[in-house]
């Protein structure tokens, strides 16, 4: 029995560039797909917790003040949008287009209080020109909804210093904005249920489902299960070559 083990042992020889790689890839490989089975299962709360809390009436502004946890509340608001200092998002695609989401300080009159609302999508097929919006001047009774991003939003460069509005932005901070205005503003974005003033206002909550985690998931755990495969295969199969020894028999020269 020993024998036979000593003997697999000495024919499985993979060879040390191919154990190195193999000791660096594996261990990344299956992290990675238990990293995007925890995303997934973190994708699939918050999109539980938001189609619970979307069935429910909306709350007052003055009590979404006093929430401890206000992600995705529905809330009623009356008050007006503050016309000089707008926000665009940029790099917002919907059905294939380029476009922008439309954000405005709105000052709710029951609780005093200013919000940043998303009043929703708008096309910009053409860069040269700005998008065009506009916006009512007369207080409004709206809908809307808390919106609390699941992490920060990727960035290749940050956002220019600017002082320019309409303000073109790739990532949203509202506490950074109230602080440049002067304001004691609400901490989360919130986004307009369709009604007056809004554009449009399909949003999703993710941008990318649980179930494609899952898929990424599956993904990483096969190509290590090949990586392995591979290597044991090339282990197994990959025999030292021996130099010849001659034919075996031992022969007599005549004197």
């Amino acid at each position: 029995m020993k024998t036979s083990i000593a003997s697999a042992t000495q024919r499985f020889r993979p060879g040390l560039a191919p154990t190195l790689v193999v000791s660096l890839l594996l261990p990344l490989m299956v992290g990675l797909g238990f990293w995007q089975l925890s995303r997934g299962h973190e994708k699939q709360l918050l999109v539980d917790s938001y189609a619970e809390r979307r069935l429910a009436e909306p709350v007052s502004s003055v009590q979404l003040a006093e929430m401890a946890d206000p992600a995705f509340r529905r809330v009623r608001l009356r008050g007006q949008f503050d016309v000089e200092h707008s926000v665009l998002l940029d790099n917002r695609m919907r059905n294939g287009k380029a476009g922008v989401e439309l954000l405005q300080p709105f000052h709710d009159q029951a609780s005093g209080q200013w919000l940043l609302l998303n009043r929703g999508w708008l096309p910009w097929p053409d860069r040269r020109t700005p998008p065009v919006f506009t916006t009512p001047a007369q207080p409004l009774n709206l809908d809307a909804w808390v919106y609390v991003a699941p992490g920060e939003t990727f960035q290749l460069h940050a956002d220019p210093a600017t002082a320019q509005w309409p303000r073109l932005l790739t990532a949203l901070h509202p506490a950074a904005l109230w602080a440049e205005l002067g304001r004691s503003g609400f901490a989360y974005e919130l986004r307009a249920e369709p009604g007056p003033g809004t554009y449009d206002t399909d949003w999703a909550v993710v941008a990318m489902g649980p179930e494609k985690h899952l898929g990424y998931a599956v993904q990483w755990f096969a190509m290590a299960s090949a990586l392995l495969a591979l290597y044991l295969y090339l282990g197994w199969h990959t025999t030292k070559k021996e130099k010849p020894h001659g034919s075996g028999h031992e022969s007599t020269q005549r004197v």
